[in-house]
């Protein structure tokens, strides 16, 4: 069975596979909730009616539950926010696929200096609380960025980056116990 993007990061929080009821009923979580009118707003053009009425609502979320993300932004299936509040984005960046986010999270552009430019992420990557990532810096995969690090330089797979700035160490389960349920 072809399993759609938004029940692919609805099975990351339950590792079952939900029908669109099911899922109505998950959306009381606010994380849950802005994932799912995020997928919405993506599936349509921005220039269409459908596309303007989702992005309008999904605008409402974000003022809502402080989660600055766009539909715009590139986020593979499997995505999955570990707790609601105060979290940016930049519409440019691009992050893979079984991802989790925590709160207070930053994803950058720089605007100036050798890494002038967003983030590009990678497969299960784990981005803990109040973590920054800025500038044109690639995250691998199966990355642990710790709570609080900064990061501003490219990440190999299979690491770990914790700090400010932040120290990488390499680590081949790095990710391991902290990205549940993937697809």
């Amino acid at each position: 069975m072809a399993y759609s993007i938004l029940q692919k990061d609805f099975y990351r929080e339950s590792g079952k596979y939900l029908s669109h009821f099911q899922m109505l009923i998950k959306c009381f979580s606010p994380n849950l909730h802005y994932i799912y009118w995020f997928r919405n707003a993506q599936k349509h053009p921005k220039s269409s009616l459908t596309g303007k009425i989702y992005r309008l609502i999904l605008r409402h979320y974000q003022i809502k539950y402080g989660f600055q993300i766009y539909a715009e932004t590139e986020i593979g299936e499997g995505f999955y926010l570990g707790h609601w509040g105060a979290l940016v984005i930049n519409p440019k960046a691009k992050i893979g696929k079984n991802c989790n986010i925590a709160q207070g999270v930053t994803i950058a552009q720089a605007n100036r200096g050798k890494n002038e430019g967003v983030p590009v992420i990678g497969n299960e990557v784990w981005i803990g609380p109040n973590a920054v990532i800025v500038g044109n810096i690639t995250i691998g995969n199966n990355v642990l960025i710790a709570p609080n690090a900064y990061v501003n330089t490219d990440v190999p797979d299979n690491s770990i980056a914790l700090g400010n700035p932040a120290v990488i160490t390499q680590k081949m389960n790095a990710t391991e116990g902290y990205i549940n349920n993937k697809v």
